[in-house]
Parts: structure tokens; sequence; C-alpha cells
């Protein structure tokens, strides 16, 4: 398991985005040499834990619980040979492009050291967006994506390190539950009546996730 490229955004406009200043970093290239990673701080202030990577919404991006987003390159390969054209690494917004490693069926609240350093934790699956569409080109795109439920994952940092294309990336903490970054993306969007579940994964589940797993039950029981 490793990884295959580090993906950094720059500032670009584009008329996909509801940003406020029109302005997008989702599509990401690879980079040659050391990239630092840290906790950006809390989503609305933080933007992403890559340094020189381009967060450009904070109402909807960023911060501690969406801090390094990893796709998958045998999903990416995927998705190249039933769009027939190319997806390159980082052209879902993705800071790690990953090989070996299952993404969007880890486990919330698992561990990844990458490169010896930085150490990881998945929080969630990604919820595809209008800026997701645009970038891609496809029509129906958001439904297609979600139909799919092949959705990455989000991480926090709970170390920070330095990171480089070719890193290794193991898995150094599993947690007991059975809650996957591909289970929770499918209890917000097409299965809600899978939220409960979402709770065995406690506070390691991304805040907003597990906010709503909590009302979803709440409401249940009223």
């Amino acid at each position: 398991m490793k990884l295959l490229t580090v993906n950094l955004g720059r500032p670009e406009a584009s008329v996909h985005t509801n940003s406020p200043d029109g302005l997008t970093g989702i599509d990401k290239r690879p980079v040659e040499g050391p990239v630092q990673v840290s906790d950006p701080g809390a989503k609305g202030v933080g933007g992403s834990g890559l340094a020189g990577d381009a967060v450009c919404d904070l109402r909807h991006h960023g911060g501690c619980d969406q801090a390094v987003y990893a796709f998958a390159r045998e999903e990416l390969d995927a998705w190249e040979k039933e769009l027939g054209r190319p997806v390159p690494n980082g052209f879902f917004g993705e800071n790690l492009t990953t090989s070996g490693v299952t993404v969007s069926e880890a486990l919330i609240g698992e561990r990844w050291l990458v490169g010896g350093e930085l150490i990881l934790e998945v929080t969630s699956g990604r919820i595809p967006c209008r800026t997701f569409a645009g970038q891609v080109g496809e029509r129906g795109w958001v439904k297609r994506f979600t139909q799919r439920g092949v959705t990455g994952a989000y991480l926090r940092v709970i170390r920070p390190g330095t990171i480089r294309a070719g890193d290794p990336v193991e898995i150094v903490h599993r947690p007991e539950h059975s809650v996957t970054a591909a289970l929770q993306f499918r209890a917000v969007t097409t299965e809600r009546q899978l939220l409960p579940s979402l709770l065995a994964a406690g506070d390691a589940l991304h805040g907003e996730a597990l906010r709503t797993a909590r009302e979803f039950v709440a409401a249940q029981r009223s």
C-alpha cells in the first residue's frame, strides 16, 4: 500500500462553484518533493491540511474533519473505463491518490501511518457537489457518483508530518465496529435508515454526520 501521488490545487475561477469569490481548488495536480500535512483548524476557518493546497469555499470544504481527501487509483481506473477518457491523479479533487488501499471501505476511525511520520484518521466519505460535477463534465454526474457509492475518504490529522509520492501507507489501527466510509455515505444520502448504525463509530465520525445520526435517532424515539 502506498501513495502514488500527492496532489495540490490552486485557486481557479469556475462557473460551477457556489463559493462567494467564484474560485475553486478542486482541480488538483501531482507535485514532486515533500509536502507538510497538519491540522488546518475548525471548518469555516481552516482549509486544507496540506501546505500549498487551495480550499476556496470554507463553508463546505476543509477543516479538521476534512483535512485530507484520499481516493484509490483502482477506482479512478474503473471510472476511466466507464467514461472512456483519462482520469488523471487528482482529477477527483483528491489530495492523496493511493495504490493497494481500499479507501472507500476503510473504517471510520481507522488510522493510517503515511511515510513513517504522518498519522491520519478516516472520518467520512465524500458527498459529491455541483463543483465536482462541473469538474468532471459528465451529464448526471452527482447521481452517477452517488449510485456507485465509492466515495473515497476524508481524513483528519492525528499527528502532523511530511509526505511525498511513493511513501508507504500502513494501517496502524482498526476499530472494532463495521462502519465504513462507504456505509456512512449511503446513510447520509440514499439509505437514511442506516443512520443509527453510524453511532457505533462514535466521535471518530465526521462531526456533521454524527450530529445527523443523533438527530435521526432522537426523532425516531419521539
